[in-house]
C-alpha cells in the first residue's frame, strides 16, 4: 500500500496546530484532569506530567500530517510504560487516548476551516489517518502496558519472596524493619499468628495452589513461599478465626502441618519448625492437617526420632519381639486402653471384646514389659512409647527433621 503523503493544504493546517502545540497541551491536560478518575488528582500522575505528556504527543502526532514520516509508536510505548508503573488502570489510559484523538480531530477540523483550500476529500482522507493513527497508538500503548505491567509482577513477587524467606529465617530482628516486612507482605502486624508447612506433590508444583486468594476472601492476609519439596506460609488472623484457616487447608487434599499460634513476628522461625514437625507425624498418609498442639508428645518424638526409638525399645521390646498377630494384637488394645482412659470396658466396646478380654491382654503386657499399670510412672512411661510407636514407623520411607535431606531452620 502507498505511503500517504499529506497535501499542501493539510500541512498548513499542522503548522499552524504546531505554532500554538503547548497551549492546546495544556487544554488537553485540563479536559483529562476533569473526565479521568485516576487523572483527577496528583495521587497518582501529577498534573505537570500529565501536561508534559499531552504536549509530547500531541507534537508528534500533528508532525505526522507534515511529512510522510511512518507513525513512531515509540511516544506512545513509553506513555503505556510510566503509567502501568504509576498504577493507572489500563481501560483509562486508553481512554485518555480516546480522548486525545477526538480532541486533535476537533482542532484539526476547526483549523482546516480557516484555510479555503482544504476540500471535503482531504478532510476524509484526513479522518482516515486520524484513525489509523489512534489505532497503532492504542496498540503501541497496551502492549507496553502489559509488558510492563508483567515485569512489575514478577519483580513484586520476587521481592515477596524474598521477604518471607527473610521471615521464615530470622534474619530480620528489629521491629521497624520487621513492621516494614509486615506492610510489604500484608501481614497484620500485631495479634496471632501460625505457620503453615505442605508437602508439595512434585518440585515446582504448589501443594495448596490459590490458598492465599482462598484466605484472602475470608480477610485472612498470608504470604507464601514455594521450595523444591514443601510450601510454606505464615498467616495472620484474629483470635477467633482459626477455623477460617484450617477448612481451605483441609480442602486441599495436602500433607500439611501447622504450627501453634504465636503473637510475635520474630517467632516465625521457630514456628516453622513446629509446622514441620506436625508435618513429619503424617509421613506415610496420603493427605491430612496436622496441628502442632493435637499431640505435642507426637511432635517430640519427631523431633527426636533416635532418642524416642530407644525409648520405644526399652520400655516395649519385649512386646515388639512378639509374633506379629499377638504383637498387633496387644499394641491395638494397650491403645484402646489409653484412649479409653483406662477403662476395660470402654476399650472393651471399642474393640468389640469383653472387658475381661482386655484385662488379660493388658496383664500379658504387664508381664511382658516388667511394668504395672497400676504404677502413675509405668503409665507415663508406657504411654509414651506408645503415642512414639507409630509416629517412628511412619517415618521410615523419609529422613527426619534435622538430618541429611531433611529441612533444618
Amino acid at each position: 500500500m502507498e505511503r500517504w503523503r499529506p497535501p499542501g493544504p493539510i500541512v498548513e493546517v499542522a503548522a499552524a496546530l504546531l505554532e500554538r502545540i503547548d497551549d492546546l497541551g495544556l487544554r488537553l491536560a485540563l479536559r483529562f484532569r476533569a473526565e479521568i478518575e485516576s487523572y483527577g488528582t496528583d495521587a497518582l500522575v501529577p498534573f505537570e506530567s500529565i501536561r508534559i505528556s499531552c504536549t509530547r504527543n500531541l507534537r508528534l502526532m500533528v508532525r505526522h500530517f507534515t511529512s510522510d514520516v511512518p507513525i513512531d509508536t515509540g511516544p506512545p510505548r513509553e506513555t503505556g510504560r510510566i503509567r502501568a508503573e504509576q498504577g493507572v488502570p489500563l481501560a483509562e489510559t486508553l481512554h485518555a487516548y480516546r480522548i486525545g484523538f477526538e480532541f486533535l480531530w476537533s482542532e484539526l477540523v476547526d483549523e482546516a476551516h480557516r484555510h479555503p483550500a482544504v476540500a471535503d476529500a482531504m478532510l476524509v482522507s484526513l479522518a482516515a489517518q486520524v484513525w489509523s493513527m489512534a489505532g497503532e497508538y492504542s496498540v503501541a500503548v497496551a502492549a507496553a502496558y502489559r509488558e510492563t505491567t508483567s515485569e512489575l509482577i514478577l519483580q513484586r513477587e520476587h521481592e515477596r519472596s524474598v521477604l518471607v524467606e527473610a521471615l521464615f529465617t530470622g534474619v530480620i530482628a528489629d521491629p521497624a524493619t520487621l513492621g516494614e516486612v509486615s506492610r510489604t507482605l500484608g501481614l497484620s502486624p500485631t495479634g496471632r499468628y501460625i505457620v503453615v508447612a505442605a508437602d508439595v506433590p512434585s518440585p515446582g508444583r504448589e501443594a495448596l495452589p490459590g490458598i492465599e486468594a482462598a484466605l484472602r476472601v475470608s480477610r485472612i492476609p498470608s504470604a507464601w513461599r514455594l521450595l523444591p519439596d514443601q510450601q510454606i506460609g505464615v498467616v495472620s488472623f484474629p483470635s477467633d478465626r482459626e477455623a477460617a484457616v484450617l477448612k481451605p487447608l483441609r480442602r486441599r487434599g495436602a500433607r500439611v502441618g501447622v504450627s501453634p499460634a504465636y503473637e510475635a513476628l520474630p517467632d516465625t522461625p521457630q514456628a516453622l519448625h513446629f509446622a514441620r514437625l506436625a508435618l513429619s507425624g503424617l509421613r506415610g498418609r496420603i493427605s491430612g492437617v496436622a496441628q502442632f498442639d493435637d499431640n505435642p508428645l507426637a511432635m517430640v518424638v519427631a523431633a527426636a526420632p533416635v532418642e524416642a526409638a530407644r525409648m520405644v525399645r526399652v520400655r516395649l521390646g519385649p512386646l515388639l519381639a512378639l509374633p506379629r498377630e499377638e504383637r498387633t494384637r496387644l499394641l491395638e488394645t494397650l491403645e484402646h486402653w489409653y484412649a479409653a482412659g483406662g477403662s476395660a470396658a470402654e476399650a472393651g466396646r471399642r474393640l468389640y471384646v469383653h472387658a475381661n478380654t482386655v484385662r488379660y491382654r493388658i496383664r500379658r503386657v504387664e508381664e511382658l514389659t516388667g511394668r504395672s499399670l497400676g504404677d502413675p510412672q509405668a503409665v507415663l512411661d508406657l504411654g509414651a512409647a506408645v503415642q512414639a510407636l507409630p509416629v517412628l514407623n511412619g517415618s521410615a520411607a523419609r529422613p527426619p527433621v534435622g538430618s541429611a535431606g531433611a529441612h533444618g531452620t
